[in-house]
């Protein structure tokens, strides 16, 4: 067996539940993809053509039948784009393109273009179909399940009889196209590369396009699958690829820094007197200026100065947010964290250069093939050993080690949120404010409590919201006798102002009279604790955010709110007070855009909020069945897509959000209750959308359900005694419902557990 394990039962369920959801084709589709492309791009058929055509059908980018259109963009239902990206760069990564403006031929460089005349075209074009044949002839010898060896012995005599084709990603992809079950869609060797190592395989050793290809053969193989299904998983699975740093825990050799790593979720550097370095940028001026400094300030390095300034500029510029650092003491990599932020300055620090972490592991262990021992900052890529070992360990995450437990109390936890949390987190710490916005029903509300309690819990405790005390969260939801709660919630409305938000008189009863008093409003509140609690995150939500008068609301407030202008100070206009919105004060909104646009907001308050858009995810209602006749996320998307059609403008932001058919956070699965919420919900939103048009509202929810010549909903037919007349109503707008991929995959899951359960009864009775 090649794979671990563990890889083989992800991959095994990942495969499963991509080929339900329709996001990679069956067998038949994928060879039914393959003959189109031979069909038109065989070797006999380029044997068959020269000259200008031979010319044109291979290397005219305008000519949207051409090979290299359909190598880099064709992308439809006769042939999809999904065997592996070749986008990017100019198009003289083809070795010759004709010039868009006057329609030359031209090869050579993006420094050294040399025009060509028609002749010297057509030469070229015959050089490149020629070497074409030649890779064609090693790949029909070449045997069906090939070791290391062969493959080694393939890119040799690759690079012999087709030098100036088999090193380009056009190459390898048209090679693949037409020997899909003996070369990887990986057209890029940096891609082969890392998705190995995920696969926790050494790559072999060598450069080429080609060396990779047997171990992708052999895991799809192991799979029984496709090699492009293989490719495909593999993409969702590990994205793109990222690189691994090794950064040195011992400033000056001598003391240790790992610690305040470990227990402030980053990776630090040293040479303090740098000072803030946030002005760099990946420009040769940036370097200069780090080594200037380093010179100024550091002058008993001078011997090293190239390697540092080499080694910042690394740390600033080169290590990029998914990076995977092993912060290590000689050959020991003491920890695995993945970069979640961008550069930030420790004041008061002798390791003041930081970048955020979320800890993967915090098992030590031994680099196998030691290397990068002499600096502080190592891009580790010469042996990916290396590599693959630290991917063990975050495949198998291990216990924190004895010795490391006893260094410190605080036990580094996660400080990075996955998924629409962990968008909304990357936006927080951006921009300190966002707003989640999209059509009713698509959680916004319940993702805003959601992540706001799970970052206030990882902020103040360390530790996930699930994992706090009893005592813990009502900090959080609830506050103190001296605070309140750190989590707050207010809604905006029509009568919602700027005395209930920052300050204002309000009315009060003094002696049975009536007079008014100045008040502070629930954002002022909150900024005055944030202010006396500046280690405490304070989260705001502020429900339907759109419902309000948000100038009036905010007044001068937008003028601070920014994330550079925390700290500064205005003068209140009703109380003469200074007022400031601390760093630790952090706002959600949330939108319903079939009540507005987010065109519609002021642009000053646009510019200061970042967006997260939330539309129906029927994933959510995956598996989900209704009476074993309605397969719940593809009901919702089918009746979503006629909406979509009939609605007319806007309809998009109109659509039927998935919350709808949820209950405490599970897909509603009984009759009864479904049907309740389609005749009290869903049908009342959907008459609104289609106001007096019922020829509409029947195109939508189909003409059994809707009387259009009456105008009316047949509601009769929600009485229990209807059950079976509704079931059908439901499912006649869309026949063909049932025989989805995802849908038979749901309803026969659903079929096999009624079985089960008639058999177990089964049991009982003869007992």
């Amino acid at each position: 067996m090649i794979l671990h394990p563990k890889l083989k039962d992800e991959l095994t369920h990942l495969h499963q539940a991509m080929l339900t959801d329709g996001q990679i084709p069956s067998r038949e589709q994928l060879h039914r993809y393959y003959a189109t492309f031979r069909d038109h791009f065989s070797p006999e058929r380029l044997s068959r053509l020269d000259g200008h055509e031979l010319l044109t059908t291979m290397h005219a980018h305008g000519n949207r039948e051409s090979l290299v259109y359909w190598l880099e963009f064709k992308n439809d239902d006769e042939f999809p784009g999904i065997f592996g990206s070749i986008s990017g760069g100019s198009a003289l990564k083809f070795g010759i393109y004709q010039r868009k403006e006057d329609g030359a031929w031209m090869t050579g460089s993006p420094q050294n273009q040399i025009e060509l005349t028609t002749d010297q075209a057509v030469a070229l074009a015959r050089k490149h179909r020629e070497q074409l044949l030649q890779g064609v002839d090693l790949l029909q010898q070449f045997p069906d399940r090939g070791d290391d060896a062969a493959y080694l012995e393939l890119q040799k005599q690759m690079n012999a009889v087709a030098p100036d084709v088999c090193d380009t990603a056009w190459g390898h992809k048209y090679f693949s196209l037409l020997f899909p079950d003996r070369l990887d869609d990986y057209h890029v060797a940096n891609y082969q590369r890392f998705h190995l190592i995920k696969l926790l395989q050494t790559p072999p050793e060598g450069d080429g396009r080609f060396l990779c290809a047997g171990r992708y053969v052999h895991v799809a193989s192991e799979l029984d699958i496709p090699l492009n299904h293989l490719t495909a998983m593999l993409n969702q699975r590990n994205g793109r690829p990222y690189s691994y740093w090794r950064i040195g825990t011992k400033l000056g050799g001598v003391t240790s820094r790992w610690d305040l790593m470990r227990e402030n979720n980053c990776v630090a550097i040293g040479w303090p007197d740098l000072g803030d370095l946030s002005y760099v940028s990946y420009n040769r001026e940036s370097k200069e200026r780090i080594r200037a400094a380093l010179k100024k300030h550091y002058p008993n390095d001078n011997r090293l100065i190239g390697r540092k300034t080499q080694e910042i500029f690394h740390f600033i510029t080169g290590i990029a947010e998914g990076d995977l650092v092993l912060p290590s003491d000689g050959t020991t990599v003491l920890g695995i964290g993945r970069v979640v932020g961008e550069y930030n300055f420790a004041n008061n620090s002798d390791a003041p250069h930081r970048r955020s972490v979320e800890w993967l592991s915090l098992k030590p262990w031994k680099q196998p093939r030691p290397e990068g021992l002499q600096t502080t900052v190592y891009s580790i890529r010469k042996r990916p050993e290396n590599q693959v070992e630290a991917e063990k360990f975050i495949l198998e995450p291990q216990p924190q080690s004895e010795n490391a437990k006893t260094k410190s109390s605080v036990v580094p936890q996660p400080t990075r949120l996955t998924g629409i949390p962990g968008r909304i987190q990357s936006i927080l710490t951006r921009k300190k404010q966002l707003i989640l916005y999209g059509p009713p029903g698509t959680g916004k509300t319940y993702w805003a409590r959601h992540t706001a309690q799970a970052l206030a819990a990882l902020a103040n405790y360390g530790r996930s919201f699930d994992d706090l005390t009893d005592a813990e969260r009502r900090q959080i939801l609830q506050g103190s006798h001296n605070f309140g709660p750190k989590v707050r919630v207010c809604t905006f409305h029509p009568a919602y102002g700027y005395e209930d938000f920052l300050e204002g008189y309000r009315p009060h009863t003094v002696n049975q009279q009536l007079s008014f008093e100045q008040r502070d409003g629930i954002f002022k509140k909150l900024c005055d604790e944030a202010r006396q609690q500046p280690q405490t995150s304070f989260y705001l939500i502020i429900d339907e955010i759109n419902r309000g008068d948000i100038p009036r609301i905010f007044g001068e407030l937008l003028t601070i709110l920014e994330n550079d202008k925390r700290g500064q100070t205005i003068l209140l206009p009703l109380s003469g007070q200074p007022f400031s919105v601390p760093e630790n004060v952090y706002i959600i909104g949330t939108m319903n855009t079939a009540d507005r646009s987010i065109a519609l907001l002021d642009t000053a308050l646009r510019r200061r909020f970042g967006f997260i858009e939330l539309m129906p995810d029927s994933n959510t209602l995956q598996g989900a069945v209704v009476a074993g006749s309605i397969p719940l996320g593809p009901w919702l998307d089918s009746l979503n897509e006629r909406l979509l059609k009939h609605v007319g403008r806007d309809a998009r932001n109109l659509q039927i959000g998935h919350a709808y058919l949820l209950e405490k956070g599970r897909p509603v699965t009984d009759f009864g209750r479904f049907a309740r919420i389609v005749q009290e919900d869903i049908v009342p939103l959907l008459e609104e959308y289609c106001y007096e048009d019922y020829a509409a509202l029947a195109q939508i929810l189909g003409d059994s359900l809707v009387d259009v010549q009456r105008q009316r909903v047949r509601h009769e037919l929600f009485a229990p005694p209807q059950r079976d007349n509704l079931l059908e109503a439901l499912l006649s707008p869309s026949p063909d419902l049932v025989a989805s991929a995802r849908a038979v995959a749901v309803l026969g899951e659903s079929d096999e557990l009624t079985e089960e359960e008639n058999d177990d009864d089964d049991e009982v009775v003869e007992e």
